[in-house]
C-alpha cells in the first residue's frame, strides 16, 4: 500500500489510523516501506501509526550522532505526536528508540525493539569503502535477511545509491562510529517501561546474544524469537512479528480497548 508523506515544519512522516500513538523507526539503511505491514495492521486496530523520517543525511556533520537523532525524534513526539507513544525501533532506529526512553521518558509508554543495535552490531566494517561494486553491496545487503529473495533489486539499490553518495556515505559512517560509541548497556538498568524484543534467531548483525543481554539488562523485558530469519523481522515474518506484538501490547493493557 502506498503511504503518502506528510510534512510539518523540520519533520517528515506518515500517518494512518486513530487511536493511541505507536511510532515507527527506521534503520540506518533502512526504508519508512520497511515497515508498511506494521502500518496496514495497527492503523486497523485502532492505533495511530507514525513513521517519522530520521534525519540521518540532513545534519550537519558535526551533529550527526545518535544524540542529535534521538532528539529530533522526542521533538516528533512533542510537536507532532502530543502524547506518550509507543515506539517501535529495528536495527539503528531501535538504538534511537532506547536514547529517547533514556533521556525523555515522559514521551513513552512502551518500546519494542528488533535487531536493536544499542550494544553490539557487525556492520559492512572494514569494506565498506567497496562502495563501487554493485554486487559487494548486493552480497552485503542480502546477508542481512536470512531468506536473499527479501533483498529486492530496489532494496539492493536504495543501500547501492546511499553508499556511492558522497554526502550520506560520510554520515552514514559517522552514525555507524557514533552508534560504536554509544554503548547503552550502562543505562538499559533505568529503562523502566516495558519493552518487547523480537529477534531473528539468525541475524547476523545483532546476533541472539545480544537479545538475551537487553532482556537480561531491562527491567520490565519480554524477549521472543522468529526463526529462519535476519535482522529485519517485520519485513521477513510480517504476519508473526505483528501476532507477537499485538499480543504482548495487550498483556501490557496497551490495546486500544484498555487504553487508560
Amino acid at each position: 500500500m502506498f503511504f503518502s508523506l506528510k510534512k510539518k515544519d523540520k519533520f517528515s512522516y506518515i500517518e494512518e489510523g486513530e487511536g493511541q500513538p505507536i511510532v515507527l523507526l527506521h534503520g540506518l539503511m533502512g526504508e519508512l516501506s520497511n515497515f508498511s505491514s506494521l502500518t496496514n495492521y495497527y492503523a486497523q486496530r485502532g492505533y495511530k501509526v507514525f513513521a517519522p523520517e530520521l534525519p540521518l543525511y540532513s545534519l550537519s556533520v558535526i551533529n550527526t550522532n545518535i544524540k542529535n537523532i534521538a532528539k529530533h525524534v522526542a521533538n516528533f513526539i512533542e510537536e507532532v505526536v502530543k502524547e506518550p507513544a509507543i515506539l517501535v525501533g529495528n536495527s539503528l532506529g531501535g538504538h534511537i528508540g532506547l536514547m529517547v526512553c533514556h533521556r525523555h521518558p515522559e514521551y513513552v509508554k512502551a518500546l519494542c525493539l528488533t535487531g536493536s543495535s544499542g550494544l553490539y552490531e557487525k556492520s559492512f566494517g572494514e569494506t565498506y569503502p567497496k562502495r563501487g561494486n554493485y554486487e559487494y553491496v548486493e552480497r552485503k545487503t542480502r546477508e542481512v535477511f536470512y531468506d536473499p529473495t527479501i533483498a529486492t533489486k530496489e532494496i539492493v539499490d536504495d543501500v547501492f545509491n546511499t553508499v556511492n553518495d558522497r554526502n550520506k556515505a560520510i554520515k552514514t559512517l559517522y552514525i555507524a562510529r557514533d552508534a560504536i560509541k554509544s554503548n547503552m548497556k550502562d543505562d538499559l538498568k533505568d529503562i523502566k517501561m516495558p519493552v518487547c524484543l523480537i529477534w531473528g534467531k539468525q541475524d547476523n548483525v545483532t546476533p541472539p546474544e545480544v537479545a538475551i543481554e537487553f532482556n537480561e539488562e531491562l527491567p520490565d523485558a519480554s524477549l521472543y524469537w522468529i526463526d529462519e530469519c535476519g535482522h529485519a523481522p517485520m519485513m521477513e515474518h510480517p504476519e508473526l512479528f505483528n501476532e507477537i506484538l499485538y499480543k504482548w501490547l495487550i498483556e501490557k493493557q496497551l490495546d486500544s480497548v484498555t487504553k487508560a
